[in-house]
């Protein structure tokens, strides 16, 4: 298998609204992948469709080689899926609950729900209909963790969980693609993503903005310097590939941002000039998706000006 999800130029129209206009994205297997995008980017319909709860317009899309629209049974006891809005039988108990999810699946490992559980701080006696948002997620975490699933598809997954059941999640996830699962993962939290994910997908408007590995999009962005030096840093300013010259309080120390391909010419510089100290911050995936949406907007509108 090439891809454990492999989508080329899907396509989805809600009446007169195109929700996916051509949109690319590749998993591989073992991969932690993040899904990002600003709300209605179109995040939501392709997780939809790679469930098989929505056909797709146009384009393919395949789940661990399979159709997910004429597929989707079977692929349902190889795929766990937790939403950003869980709902639950309110008559049952949470317990009950999460042994009806694990049989969707082909059923669940005990000795792992009982660990899970425990680590969730999960009261499984309840009913459901006395859960919060956060219990309710704990329940899709449980029964989705606890089967033997393949491919993790999270859409928003943490957004009631508390500060430290989230670190629990990140902690459950790293463990799962340890062991050779996949995992989709999107999420609104770009440092949930920057700390999980080893590639991206950026979307807007239903379509791939960018892709690929973290490491190789953050080497294409500028990278934060801040240097003390014995010399008063005014040359630095001429280097080819610097941006954004700031100074402080100390006449010595300057602040600002540099292209990759001109780190080497740049510490060349500083260092004839006495390095005192300094800090350099490679750029974070806020930078990173920010600055691809900025560029995105400029060509969409540059369109329209046309």
């Amino acid at each position: 298998m090439a891809s454990a999800i492999s989508v080329r130029a899907l396509t989805k129209k809600f009446g007169d609204v195109l929700a996916l206009d051509g949109l690319d994205l590749t998993v591989q297997p073992g991969e932690v992948h993040g899904l990002l995008g600003p709300g209605g980017s179109g995040k939501t319909t392709t997780i939809r469709v790679l469930l098989g709860l929505l056909r797709p317009g146009g384009g393919t899309a395949t789940v661990l080689g399979r159709d997910p629209w004429r597929n989707s049974v079977s692929l349902h006891r190889r795929v766990a899926y937790v939403p950003g809005e869980v709902a639950l039988w309110p008559g049952l108990t949470g317990g009950q609950a999460i042994d009806v999810l694990g049989r969707l699946r082909g059923g669940l490992d005990p000795t792992r729900c009982r660990s899970l559980i425990e680590r969730f701080e999960l009261d499984p006696t309840r009913k459901s209909r006395t859960y919060s948002k956060g219990d309710r997620q704990k329940i899709a975490f449980v029964a989705a963790l606890a089967a033997d699933s393949e491919l993790l598809v999270l859409d928003e997954p943490t957004s009631a969980l508390d500060p430290m059941l989230a670190a629990v999640f990140r902690e459950c996830i790293a463990e799962f693609a340890a062991c050779g699962g996949t995992v989709l993962l999107s999420s609104h939290s770009l440092a949930e993503i920057d700390a999980l994910c080893s590639a991206v997908t950026f979307i807007r408007a239903g379509r791939t903005v960018q892709a690929g590995k973290l490491s190789d999009l953050r080497r294409c962005h500028r990278t934060t310097v801040t240097a003390t030096t014995r010399i008063r840093p005014h040359p630095i300013g001429h280097v080819p590939g610097v941006h954004n010259l700031r100074g402080g309080d100390d006449p010595h120390t300057v602040t600002f941002d540099v292209d990759p391909e001109q780190l080497d010419p740049v510490l060349t510089t500083l260092t004839g000039l006495g390095i005192v100290s300094i800090v350099a911050n490679p750029p974070t995936l806020e930078d990173v998706f920010r600055r691809e949406n900025r560029e995105e907007a400029s060509v969409l509108a540059g369109g329209q000006s046309r």
